[in-house]
């Protein structure tokens, strides 16, 4: 729920900063859309999603290269800027080391979800032929997000002129101004689509994720009902809200609650880990390129045989 407010918020924000659009209005066509697409309407929306919101992330990564690329020779002297202000002496005296971390760890949960727990119920539909296989997938996705796409984003602010320190642009603004300096006010109006797209997308992904966990625990069809009216109710109040600090002070605590369960629960699937991790590492050592995953060999731990039917080569 967290995570919908946020996006409700981004895509406000860009709406206003871009086309001056009331953030209300932003957030009733939010709650209005969001709903029809949680009750079984508006299918043709997420199946476009599939399609468009991919070709938009290719495009906002090469719009991003390019602009880093034309102002290369800026590039050297923005990465010391950034390694200078992050890990400098008086950022250590000052206790500024630490605020940094902590904030990278609160905005890095927002962006790659590594230790909450929810991108494992995506990588479980994955047909793989080990499981430690998808995790190192897993552990990539988070690599492409956090190193590559968020740098770009940071290269792509520093190297521009909107960025003044001690001067507040607030969140997706300051993304959407810095790219319009480089190439052009066209830039705003396309990123404010891509957010848009990118956030409904990330609202349905997050709402369907919090479903399955819910009908986990229980089927009954007013708790589902609940859990739609919250998160309607979320988009529309991260819309309204008049920043994104606001919505970071609601939604970090929820993360760092997320993130407390799943880390308890790695705890105590720590030993199985090892023990599937040691399979996997013995069949490279016997010269297997893509090793099988054998569940007869872990016969104590309950795993689903059907899911893993076709594990034999």
């Amino acid at each position: 729920l967290g995570f919908n407010a946020f996006q409700g918020n981004t895509v406000a924000g860009a709406a206003l900063d871009s086309m001056h659009i009331p953030r209300i209005a932003t957030g009733i066509f939010l709650a209005i859309t969001t709903g029809f697409i949680l009750f079984g309407g508006i299918k043709r929306i997420t199946k476009t999603s599939d399609i468009v919101v991919p070709v938009m992330a290719f495009i906002y990564i090469g719009l991003s290269l390019l602009i880093i690329l034309m102002n290369i020779g800026q590039l050297p002297a923005v990465i010391s800027d950034i390694v200078q202000n992050a890990l400098g002496l008086k950022q250590a005296v000052g206790g500024g080391i630490g605020a940094a971390i902590g904030q990278g760890m609160r905005r890095g949960l927002f962006s790659n979800e590594a230790g909450l727990g929810s991108a494992s119920n995506v990588a479980a539909t994955a047909r793989v032929k080990h499981p430690i296989g998808q995790g190192i997938s897993q552990a990539l996705s988070v690599f492409i997000d956090t190193i590559l796409i968020c740098s770009c984003t940071a290269f792509v602010i520093l190297l521009g002129s909107v960025y003044q320190p001690g001067v507040e642009v607030d969140g997706i603004a300051l993304t959407q101004q810095s790219v319009a300096s480089h190439v052009g006010g066209w830039a705003q109006y396309f990123l404010t689509l891509a957010i848009l797209l990118f956030s409904f997308s990330s609202i349905i992904y997050n709402y369907f994720l919090g479903e399955n966990g819910l009908t986990f625990m229980t089927e009954k069809p007013t708790a589902v009902l609940v859990l739609r009216l919250a998160t309607i109710s979320l988009v529309f109040i991260g819309a309204v809200a008049p920043g994104a600090t606001s919505v970071f002070f609601f939604s970090d605590p929820l993360m760092g609650v997320l993130a407390l369960v799943n880390l308890i629960a790695l705890l105590m699937l720590f030993p199985t880990f090892t023990r599937v991790l040691t399979d996997f590492q013995q069949q490279l050592k016997e010269g297997k390129d893509r090793p099988v995953f054998d569940p007869e060999k872990f016969s104590d731990l309950n795993i689903d045989h059907v899911a893993w039917k076709n594990w034999k080569e």
